[in-house]
């Protein structure tokens, strides 16, 4: 019996939620190694002042070098993702076709048509040894149709688009491309609502030699740096944000486009989870699979980088308050929370940007809870020695 929750997803086509849930464990795996190149002690990049006078430059002197694994991680995810459209591809029509013969299975593949002409030709070439399913004008063609990049007017952002250039360039020519740049950049004296209020910097690798800042001799001004890992789309200048990219791409894999192309309708709730255990075997795949988590790789990571920041800036706001603990014991606090717990208790802070007395006085309040909390924490762990 097929459990309601996922009724829309037919037995033959099990296999693809499997095959996403491999592509999200590949992304988490990026984002390990990541996470441990990003929060590195020394930074990922090195600056110094040189004198140009009249002014100072600020220059990056030094970029760490992204370990070899990200690129092949990376292109393993992609080359999966792109691999779970071609076996929800070929299940669907060996469902309606059955067993293929060779030449037959050969023209079974999802096209990326940037240019509707380029559809008709591809559908046409289907007519002479491909499966009747594949037929112009069969429902299956209509449906692969409507998953192609034509179907915007910038193409070229279709996420199909994206990762068919990705895979061919992964397994053709080398893996993907990644390398340092800065996303954001502002006076600290400047602080804006938020990081996505700045204005978008240029996507390009930092390069030793780089000047990220001038300004005149003998004026300092602090600034804050936010630099991220890009990854070049081939054949462009263009360096989006790694993990955005596997995630837009990832995205619309498992919510639009294996839906649809099961379906044929606008994607049916609820959506197949991110992962699911499959490292181990199921009797019941479906109960397994409505039990995944609905948490992308790349959320994952966001939510861990985003608590590894907040925990330094705890510890530094936590340790200059009367009472407080030394800022070794206060980083114990926060390392027995969870990242979830953490970036809740930082959710509780409200901007200040006018400064309302109000609120200056509330966070004060939150922020002695947290030292209270943490002095508490350190006096339990002092008794249990």
């Amino acid at each position: 019996m097929k459990d309601s929750v996922h009724h829309w997803l037919p037995d033959h086509q099990l296999g693809v939620a499997a095959t996403l849930s491999h592509v999200d464990e590949l992304v988490g795996q990026v984002a390990d190694v990541l996470f441990a190149y990003q929060t590195r002690p020394d930074g990922t990049f090195e600056l110094e002042e040189q004198l140009a006078f009249p002014n100072t430059r600020t220059v990056v002197t030094h970029v760490a070098p992204i370990p070899r694994k990200v690129p092949l991680l990376v292109a393993d995810a992609l080359v999966a993702l792109r691999a779970a459209l071609e076996h929800a591809l070929f299940a669907e029509v060996e469902f309606r076709d059955g067993t293929l013969d060779e030449k037959a299975a050969r023209v079974v593949e999802i096209p990326a048509s940037r240019k509707a002409e380029d559809f008709e030709s591809w559908a046409k070439g289907r007519v002479k040894n491909g499966p009747a399913s594949l037929h112009p004008g069969s429902d299956l063609v209509k449906r692969i149709e409507g998953l192609q990049p034509f179907n915007r007017k910038d193409a070229e952002n279709h996420p199909l688009a994206r990762l068919v250039l990705h895979t061919n360039h992964a397994k053709h020519r080398t893996p993907a491309v990644t390398a340092v740049r800065i996303a954001a950049m502002y006076k600290e004296d400047q602080m804006p609502r938020s990081v996505r209020s700045l204005p978008p910097r240029p996507e390009v690798p930092l390069r030793v030699g780089d000047v990220i800042a001038e300004t005149p001799f003998g004026t300092r001004v602090p600034v804050a740096l936010f630099p991220t890992i890009g990854i070049n789309r081939p054949g462009t200048d263009t360096w989006p944000v790694l993990m955005q990219e596997l995630e837009e791409i990832s995205h619309w894999v498992r919510t639009q486009a294996v839906p649809r192309l099961v379906t044929g309708l606008e994607p049916p709730r609820p959506e197949l989870p991110t992962r699911y255990d499959i490292a181990v075997g199921h009797v019941d795949e479906r109960r397994a699979i409505s039990a995944g988590s609905t948490m992308s790789a790349s959320d994952r990571h966001k939510q861990r980088l985003g608590a590894a920041s907040v925990r330094i800036d705890i510890v530094d706001t936590l340790g200059q308050m009367d009472g407080s603990l030394s800022a070794e014991q206060i980083a114990a606090w926060l390392d027995h929370l969870t990242d979830e717990e953490v970036l809740e208790r930082m959710s509780r802070l409200k901007p200040t940007h006018t400064y309302k007395p109000d609120i200056v006085l509330r966070n004060l309040e939150i922020l002695e809870g947290m030292r209270d909390e943490a002095v508490a924490f350190g006096a339990d762990e002092a008794a249990g020695d």
